[in-house]
C-alpha cells in the first residue's frame, strides 16, 4: 500500500487526492489550535467526533436541498468530499453576543441579537482573518453579487434548519463559521457548503444551563473538551465506533 498524496493540511484537517474523480478525501485531525494557531494541543478523539458530528448535519442539510461537497464517510477519521474551488471568505452567523463581537462591540457575551448578523472575514492566516464587507469581497473578486445572493440565501437556510435541529436536542446556536465552493460540473458552475460543521466552528450551548459544548473549552481552557463534544454527538443520537482511532491517513490499495 501507498499513501495517497496530500494536496492540503490545515489546522485539524488534511486533503488527500480522492479515490474517485473530482473527489478528496478529509481526514480529521486530534489537532486544536486557537489564536490563529498561537494556542495548540493534541486532543484525542476530537478527529472522530468532528467527523461523524459533519457528516450527520451535512447529510441532515443535503435533505433540505441544500447542496454541499459531502459525499460519504469513509471511516472513523475520513470522508469522501468533492472538489471544490472554495471561496477564499470565512461567513460567520451571529445568532447571541459571543466570542470577538463581545469583545468588539462592549456586548455582554449571552445578550441575544435583534436578529441574526452574517459576518464576512477574509481567508488568510497571515493577516489572522481580517473582517471584510461586500465592497471588499466584490471589488477584490473574492466573490461575484451573484455568489453572494446564493451565499447568504444558502446560508439564511442553514442557521435556520441547524437552529431548531439544535434547539430540538436542547442545545442552543449561538453562531457559527461556514465556507463555500465553487463545484463545477462541466460549464456550470454552482455554489456548495464545504469545510465542515462541527463544535469546532460552532459555539453551541446547553439551552437550559448555558453550559459551553464547543471550541471554547479548549479555548479558555475550561478542559472536557472530548466530553463536550461526545455530549452533543449523544443529543444528536450519534454512536461513533470510538474516539481513539488510530488511522494517521489515508492509503491506497492496490
Amino acid at each position: 500500500m501507498k499513501r495517497r498524496r496530500v494536496i492540503y493540511e490545515g489546522k485539524a484537517k488534511t486533503l488527500y487526492e480522492g479515490t474517485e474523480p473530482g473527489t478528496l478525501v478529509q481526514y480529521f485531525k486530534d489537532d486544536a489550535t486557537a489564536g490563529n494557531g498561537a494556542k495548540k494541543d493534541t486532543i484525542e478523539g476530537k478527529g472522530v467526533l468532528n467527523n461523524r458530528i459533519s457528516e450527520y448535519l451535512m447529510t441532515q442539510l443535503a435533505g433540505i436541498g441544500v447542496p454541499t461537497h459531502f459525499v460519504r464517510r469513509l471511516n472513523m477519521r475520513e470522508q469522501l468530499i468533492k472538489e471544490v474551488e472554495i471561496i477564499p471568505l470565512e461567513v460567520v452567523v451571529r445568532n447571541v453576543a459571543a466570542g470577538s463581537m463581545s469583545k468588539r462591540l462592549g456586548i455582554e457575551e449571552g445578550t441575544p441579537l435583534p436578529r441574526s448578523i452574517i459576518e464576512y472575514y477574509y481567508k488568510n492566516d497571515g493577516l489572522n482573518d481580517p473582517w471584510v464587507s461586500e465592497e471588499h469581497i466584490t471589488a477584490f473578486g473574492w466573490a461575484s453579487p451573484q455568489d453572494l445572493d446564493d451565499i447568504v440565501n444558502l446560508t439564511i437556510r442553514v442557521n435556520d434548519f441547524l437552529s431548531g435541529l439544535f434547539l430540538g436536542a436542547g442545545i442552543k446556536l449561538v453562531d457559527f463559521k461556514l465556507e463555500f465552493g465553487r463545484l463545477w460540473e462541466n460549464d456550470y458552475m454552482r455554489i456548495v457548503l464545504a469545510d465542515e460543521i462541527s463544535p469546532d466552528n460552532c459555539r453551541l450551548w446547553d439551552a437550559t444551563t448555558g453550559n459551553k459544548l464547543d471550541k471554547d473549552r479548549f479555548r479558555r481552557d475550561m478542559g472536557g473538551v472530548v466530553e463536550a463534544y461526545s455530549e452533543v454527538a449523544r443529543r444528536l443520537g450519534i454512536m461513533p465506533e470510538s474516539v481513539q482511532g488510530e488511522n494517521k491517513g489515508p492509503v491506497l490499495v492496490q
